[in-house]
C-alpha cells in the first residue's frame, strides 16, 4: 500500500486544480506518490478521425501534456514532485482505470464540460460509480458562480 498513488484526474479546469492541490496535501500526510493524469483523444466522424489543419496524434497529445503541466505549475508550483500522465481516452474510463492501482481518487466536482448547472460532473459520477478505492469530489469552490 505504501507505494500506491494518489491519482488525480486533471484537465486544467479550476475544480481539477483545486482537486491537485488537495491531493498533494494529502499525499504528504500519508507519504504517498502523486499521479497526475490528463486523458485525451482524437474527434472522430461516423468512425473516422477528424483533425483541424496541421493537427496532428502528436499535436494533440502534445497539447494534453501542456495543458497538464501548465495545471501543475499552477496547482503546485515549478518544483512540484508529481508524476504527470497524459493517457489517450476517454477522461472517466482513465480516471477509473487508474483507481485499481490507487490508494485514492480525487476529481474536481465539475471540470471543462458544457453542463455547468450539474451538482456532479459526468467524468466524477462515473469514477464514483466504477472506481476500485475511495473517491474523494472536491466539491465547486462557490456554486453560485457556475
Amino acid at each position: 500500500m505504501m507505494d500506491e498513488p494518489i491519482a488525480v484526474g486533471v484537465d486544467g479546469s479550476a475544480d481539477s486544480i483545486r482537486a491537485l492541490r488537495w491531493a498533494a496535501d494529502y499525499a504528504q500526510l500519508v507519504d504517498a506518490p502523486v499521479v497526475a493524469l490528463l486523458a485525451w483523444d482524437l474527434e472522430t466522424v461516423y468512425g473516422r478521425v477528424v483533425l483541424a489543419e496541421g493537427e496532428s496524434k502528436e499535436t494533440v497529445e502534445g497539447e494534453a501534456r501542456d495543458v497538464l503541466a501548465d495545471a501543475v505549475r499552477e496547482a503546485l508550483g515549478e518544483d512540484a514532485r508529481v508524476e504527470q500522465r497524459t493517457v489517450r481516452g476517454h477522461p472517466a474510463q482513465v480516471v477509473a482505470e487508474a483507481s485499481e492501482r490507487a490508494r485514492l481518487v480525487v476529481v474536481g466536482s465539475r471540470g471543462r464540460g458544457g453542463f455547468t448547472s450539474l451538482l456532479l460532473g459526468s467524468v466524477s459520477q462515473h469514477v464514483v460509480t466504477h472506481a476500485a478505492c475511495p473517491v474523494l469530489v472536491m466539491p465547486h469552490e462557490d456554486p453560485t458562480s457556475a
